[in-house]
């Protein structure tokens, strides 16, 4: 592990796996950087693939106030650290943060996994509300049912689960992913890389009309639907594509 300084002084903590080309991995809700370590091996013959935990999780800090400009110079400062260009990976509200990174010329390609929809302004209120009431657990069910749409029976069952700890450590940073997932903050004028956007077949059907939306606005980008996947980065279903993709192979 090292540690990457980001402009605003906050210590980015970030593993480097393989060898070649540089990726950088760019996780989701209540995931830190061991979330793509699989991935991360499947990949490491081929790229030198970095992972990071975002700010306030895992091993990075966290400087207040939060701002989504924040985030994205952490990515940038990961991409930096990785040499002079690097591809982003980004899954899930990761995805949001991988586009406004795709503005600097530094980023070569974006590979885009479930990027998620828009939400309303209300939830990074509430989230932030519940947070700062000390109920994190009541911070963690309402990210679960509101922006994740999972159904109470998963809701009440999670409550047991031997991870549950660790979501609750993480509340806070539920805030910033509802804050990334505002429309104002779903920038994507200035990107002009390749772009793939990928899709589960099993992920909630938006997830789609996201993808499908999105590619339609870009100048170089295109979109798979993977049969037999999820919301979740399995190596043997989404690495071939993304190997294929990021080597500049068509499928």
């Amino acid at each position: 592990m090292q540690k990457i300084r980001s402009k605003d002084g906050t210590l980015i903590a970030c593993d480097r796996i393989g060898a070649g080309p540089p990726l950088v991995l760019v996780v989701g809700a209540f995931n830190t950087r061991e979330t793509g370590t699989p991935l991360a091996t499947f990949l490491a013959p081929h790229f030198t693939v970095l992972q990071y935990d975002r700010r306030g999780r895992g091993d990075s800090g966290d400087t207040p106030p939060y701002a989504v400009d924040r985030e994205v110079e952490d990515l940038e400062a990961v991409v930096e650290a990785a040499g002079d260009r690097a591809a982003c990976l980004g899954f899930s509200s990761g995805a949001v943060l991988a586009l406004r990174a795709a503005r600097s010329p530094r980023v070569s390609k974006v590979v885009l996994y479930d990027l998620p929809p828009t939400q309303p302004s209300r939830h990074a209120t509430e989230l932030a509300s519940l947070v700062e009431a000390g109920r994190r657990g009541d911070a963690v069910e309402y990210f679960q049912r509101e922006l994740v749409r999972l159904p109470e029976a998963m809701i009440a069952q999670s409550r047991h689960a031997p991870f549950r700890p660790a979501l609750e450590a993480m509340a806070h940073t539920l805030v910033y992913d509802a804050t990334l997932l505002r429309e104002e903050e779903r920038s994507i004028a200035a990107v002009r890389q390749p772009t793939l956007a990928l899709v589960g077949a099993a992920s909630p059907p938006v997830m789609r009309d996201v993808a499908e939306s999105l590619v339609r606005s870009l100048p170089d980008a295109r979109y798979a639907l993977l049969e037999g996947a999820g919301h979740d980065l399995v190596p043997a279903t989404v690495g071939p594509i993304i190997d294929r993709f990021l080597a500049g192979v068509r499928a």
